[in-house]
Order: structure tokens, then C-alpha cells, then sequence
């Protein structure tokens, strides 16, 4: 009798341990196509910065790993983005801008360290998955796109009770290359790139 009472409780303190471990919730947020924070300013300031925002929402888990103050969180993250694609038919043609609209799903799997108790940075890899994507032109409306990429994410953050803003810099790891068929010349291949570094703001909400 007394092994049971024993196994029940440790049970009981085991499921209370695992839930103190492991928290998640939602978030949402915006997303900004740049290479750098001072592109930002720049883009704002000059007016192109609607051509390259996009934004986010998803889910999140954070898995308490026990004896550090370090994290493990998973996310899974819609995200819809523009980006400007600079083309050439062939080499003796003037180079074109368009803007390309994509949706993706995002998994970031990020390490992170907790600090002054509000505080935390993270890094860690983001796969990536290009659901749809079009361009803002009738002339290139078939595309064939490589949809798996890989990025790097890192940033920091504070949370206030269950309340989170974080921002983070995303730099696309693989390359990635797409093409269009150009209706107006004979169905001409015209490839271009579509890696995507990314500045994110983000809130998140934990249950």
C-alpha cells in the first residue's frame, strides 16, 4: 500500500513538473524584408517600405530545460511577405523591378537564455516553406519556385506577466532560386533569387 500511495504521488509531482517545464501560446506580429535595421530607416523615411512588409501568426512552445536557464522553443508561423525581384530577359535588355508576394510556413527551433528575470535572447534555425507565391504583373503570371529554404534567427526580448515582444534579424542560410515564364517573350525562362533576410517584430501571448 505504501509503494502506491508513493507511485501516485510521484506521479502527480512528475505531471505538476512537466507542466511547469513546458508553457505555450500565440503570437503575431510584422514583418520587414531588409538587409540591415539602417535599410529600415532608410525605406521609411524614402517611402518603399510598403513594398517589402509582410506579417506573421502562429503558435509556440517553450520547454523549460531543467538545472540552466536556457530554453528550447519551437514555433510553427504563417507568414506573408513582399519582396522587390530585379529581372533580365537576357543580357542586352534593361533590368526590370516587380514586386513578389509570397506566403510561407515558418519552423524556427530556437535555444534561448533567460536574464534579469524579464529578460531573454535566442538563436537558432528556421525552416522554411514557400506555399504560394505571384508577382504584381499579368506578364509573369507562371512561377516555379524551390519551396523548402533554411534560415538563421536570433534576437531578443522581454515578457511582462504573460505578455511577450521580441525582435529578431532573419538571415536566409540556403539559396534559393525561382524562375518565371515570360508570356510576351516566346515563354522565356527568367530565373531570379528569392532568399528573403528578414527584420521581425513580434507579440506574443502565453496561455
Amino acid at each position: 500500500m505504501k509503494k502506491v500511495v508513493l507511485m501516485i504521488f510521484l506521479f502527480i509531482g512528475g505531471v505538476q513538473l512537466a507542466q511547469s517545464q513546458i508553457q505555450g501560446g500565440i503570437k503575431a506580429g510584422i514583418n520587414y524584408n531588409s538587409d540591415s535595421f539602417s535599410d529600415v530607416k532608410n525605406d521609411v523615411v524614402f517611402d518603399n517600405a510598403k513594398s517589402k512588409t509582410g506579417f506573421h501568426a502562429g503558435a509556440w512552445l517553450r520547454i523549460n530545460l531543467p538545472v540552466t536557464d536556457l530554453y528550447l522553443r519551437p514555433e510553427l508561423v504563417y507568414t506573408q511577405l513582399s519582396n522587390e525581384v530585379s529581372y533580365q530577359y537576357n543580357d542586352l535588355s534593361s533590368p526590370q523591378t516587380t514586386t513578389y508576394k509570397f506566403q510561407k510556413i515558418d519552423i524556427p527551433v530556437l535555444v534561448g537564455m533567460k536574464f534579469l528575470k524579464v529578460a531573454h535572447v535566442f538563436a537558432g534555425p528556421s525552416f522554411q516553406y514557400i506555399l504560394d507565391s505571384d508577382f504584381d504583373i499579368k506578364d509573369l503570371e507562371q512561377v516555379d519556385s524551390d519551396g523548402f529554404t533554411v534560415g538563421l534567427q536570433f534576437g531578443a526580448g522581454v515578457e511582462l506577466g504573460k505578455l511577450g515582444f521580441d525582435i529578431r534579424w532573419e538571415r536566409a542560410l540556403s539559396d534559393t532560386e525561382s524562375n518565371f515564364i515570360d508570356n510576351n517573350n516566346a515563354g522565356q525562362n527568367v530565373n531570379f533569387d528569392t532568399r528573403v533576410n528578414q527584420i521581425i517584430l513580434g507579440l506574443s501571448y502565453r496561455f
